[in-house]
């Protein structure tokens, strides 16, 4: 943010706004719907192309509107067509229902492991060569993904749930009590991941730490939720997801607290990376796992993709207003709390999410009404 935000004269509102909006476009269900109709691996080679064109393109950006565009717009349409949705969706469709939760966490946490490996090189390629050669670095290192997508299987349509067509089925989604309640408690989570991947770099050397120690931080968080993820993605599968999903939101909000009540050093900051890492994006395998348990695979793209959309939105709030907060007031204290009332929240509201299966002759009684 600030090595690039100081070239181009962004500050850390429009920087925030650009992530947001990128977040807005990666949670649009438009990907997953069309991975539901066509091929998965379709969608998944147009993404990556999508991905390393737009990061070159970032090496030219020269103020606002740029930014916007091809951070904000061009890079949240090849997300939304390369990550979770997606991704997930498929897995879905070939893996059986009782392991879905510890399959989703699996590919969760190999993501992550991504992140890992990610985070210090692209800090390293910032260092030695600016921002612009990390642009292009991290533009040739996404083209590994045009070759991985020609070896994705091309899942076949499941028939678990298929019984009713997509319109009907979003409807009665949408009817769902425990649905709706499942996209705004991910709305939470979003909140969560964007604000501190967006600004915790940020706030650790304001804090007056180094940032090799904010690189790193971000780094742990990768890896400890390889860990998390399949933690949770396991315990997803022996355990009420609905509880499982509400214990950790508790515990998230327990890391946050600790983190803003102990004095911030090198030591506090890698140990909160590695603590908050542990429940980071653990909640995508059991919330993906739970959609599917409502609704079957047929369509847990688009079903999924709605409620990505809530966690986006969330994103978008976390990484914009938090920049706004900044800006106003030279200080992330109010975020911090309103992200551990929100977590205290989303516990509840996970707690008292009704997760029984949609019978499809209810759904029927819904589609002809």
């Amino acid at each position: 943010m600030q090595p690039l935000g100081c070239v181009l004269g962004i500050d850390r509102e429009m920087f925030g706004l650009a992530i947001g909006v990128q977040n807005l476009v990666l949670g649009l269900p438009l990907a997953g719907y069309l991975a539901d109709r066509f091929a998965p691996r379709r969608v998944v080679f147009i993404g990556a192309l999508l991905y390393v064109c737009a990061l070159f393109l970032m090496t030219e950006v020269h103020g606002t509107p740029g930014l916007l565009l091809i951070l904000g717009v061009l890079t949240g349409l090849a997300q939304s067509a390369t990550t979770y949705v997606v991704v997930l969706g498929a897995i879905g469709r070939v893996v059986d229902p009782s392991r879905r939760s510890t399959a989703f966490g699996i590919v969760t946490g190999l993501g992550s492991f991504g992140l890992f490996l990610m985070v210090p090189l692209a800090n390293h390629w910032l260092v030695s060569g600016g921002w612009n050669w990390a642009f292009e670095a991290l533009a040739w290192t996404a083209s590994i993904m045009l070759f991985a997508s020609v070896f994705m299987p091309d899942a076949t349509a499941s028939h678990e749930g298929a019984s009713l067509t997509l319109v009907p089925l979003l409807r009665t989604a949408g009817q769902h009590r425990g649905y709706v309640m499942l996209v705004v408690g991910f709305f939470v989570c979003g909140f969560h991941v964007a604000f501190i991947a967006t600004h915790l770099p940020a706030y650790l050397v304001d804090m007056g730490l180094e940032r090799d120690i904010a690189a790193n931080a971000l780094a742990l968080i990768g890896l400890f939720n390889v860990l998390g993820s399949l933690l949770f993605g396991w315990l997803g599968d022996r355990y009420r997801k609905t509880h499982v999903l509400a214990g950790l939101y508790a515990v998230r909000a327990a890391i946050i607290t600790g983190f803003v009540l102990i004095p911030l050093s090198p030591s506090s900051a890698m140990l909160f990376g590695a603590l908050i890492g542990l429940v980071w994006l653990a909640t995508v395998p059991v919330t993906s796992g739970l959609v599917g348990q409502l609704f079957g695979s047929r369509y847990l793209g688009t079903l999924y993709g709605v409620v990505f959309l809530g966690h986006q939105l969330g994103a978008f709030l976390g990484a914009w207003w938090a920049g706004r907060v900044f800006d106003a007031s030279a200080s992330y204290a109010l975020v911090w709390w309103v992200a551990i009332a929100l977590s205290v929240s989303a516990a509840v509201i996970h707690w008292l999410i009704d997760d029984r299966r949609v019978e499809l002759s209810q759904s029927a009684a819904v589609r002809s009404a």
